[in-house]
C-alpha cells in the first residue's frame, strides 16, 4: 500500500500538507507510520462483510473496490435522485436500501473506515466536482455559507481561509481550507475524523451554532468546498497536526 505525496494542483491552490513539518509529512506519506491506514484496513474488511436481511456486502453489488470505486470519491457530494448526497450519506443509503441494515452514526468507527477505504481508491486523482444545472441551487447555498459571517466572533470561512490564508493565528499558519485529505487523522484528535467534524470545530471556534452531522447545510458547504478545491489531488487518508 503506497501513501505517496500529493502536491497542490496549481500555484493558487495549496494543500495544508505543504504547511506541515517534515515529520508530519513523513507520517502521512509512509503507510507504516500513517495511523489512518488502520481505518482503511477495517474498511476493506467491512466492504466484504455480508449483513442485513438481504445478506449482502458492498462487494455483492459493487465488486472489487479497487476497480469500481476508483474516482468515486472525487465526485462527491453529488445530486442523486434530487438529493444532495455526501459520500457518507451514500454509504448509509446503500446500507438501508441494499442491505436492509440501519445507517451508521456519523463519526462512528465503521462509517469512517468505509469512507476512508473508498476515498483511498481515488488517492492522487483530481477532485472532479463541477458546478452545473443539477447542483446549482445547492452550490449557491454552500457558497453563501462559506462567505457569511457567523457566531459571536462575526467571522466567515472566507475571511480566514481566503483573506488571511498564509498568515498566522496563534503561532500556526492559516491554511486555505481545502478538503482534499479527508477523512484525516488529526494528532489533536488522536483519531480519524470527517470533514464535517472539522467544520463543526470551526463553527465552535467562532462561537456559532454548529450544523448537525448529515444535515443539508453540511452537504451544501461540503459541495462548495470540494468545487473550490477542484483539480487538486485527493490525499486521503491524510494526517494533520
Amino acid at each position: 500500500m503506497s501513501i505517496g505525496v500529493a502536491h497542490s494542483a496549481s500555484p493558487t491552490q495549496q494543500s495544508s500538507y505543504e504547511l506541515m513539518s517534515a515529520e508530519n509529512k513523513g507520517m502521512q506519506d509512509d503507510p507504516l507510520l500513517n495511523p489512518a491506514v488502520f481505518w482503511v484496513g477495517d474498511g476493506e474488511s467491512l466492504w466484504e462483510q455480508k449483513m442485513g436481511a438481504q445478506n449482502k456486502s458492498c462487494n455483492t453489488c459493487h465488486g472489487d473496490a479497487k476497480k469500481t470505486m476508483r474516482g468515486v470519491a472525487t465526485q462527491f457530494p453529488k445530486v442523486i435522485k434530487g438529493k444532495l448526497q455526501t459520500l457518507e450519506g451514500q454509504i448509509n443509503q446503500c446500507r438501508v436500501g441494499a442491505q436492509s441494515s440501519p445507517p451508521l452514526s456519523y463519526e462512528s468507527k465503521d462509517l469512517l473506515a468505509l469512507s476512508a477505504f473508498i476515498a483511498f481508491q481515488s488517492k492522487g486523482m483530481p477532485i472532479a466536482v463541477s458546478e452545473n444545472a443539477i447542483n446549482a441551487r445547492f452550490m449557491k447555498k454552500g457558497r453563501q455559507t462559506f462567505n457569511e459571517r457567523m457566531g459571536q466572533l462575526n467571522l466567515s470561512c472566507a475571511q480566514c481561509h481566503e483573506d488571511r490564508a498564509g498568515l498566522k493565528l496563534g503561532g500556526s499558519l492559516i491554511p486555505q481550507g481545502h478538503p482534499n485529505a479527508y477523512p484525516i487523522y488529526r494528532l489533536e484528535w488522536q483519531t480519524l475524523g470527517s470533514l464535517q467534524r472539522r467544520l463543526r470545530n470551526c463553527m465552535s471556534g467562532v462561537r456559532a451554532q454548529q450544523f448537525e452531522y448529515g444535515s443539508p447545510e453540511m452537504a451544501q458547504l461540503e459541495l462548495f468546498l470540494m468545487w473550490r478545491a477542484r483539480g487538486m489531488p485527493l490525499e486521503s487518508p491524510g494526517v494533520r497536526p
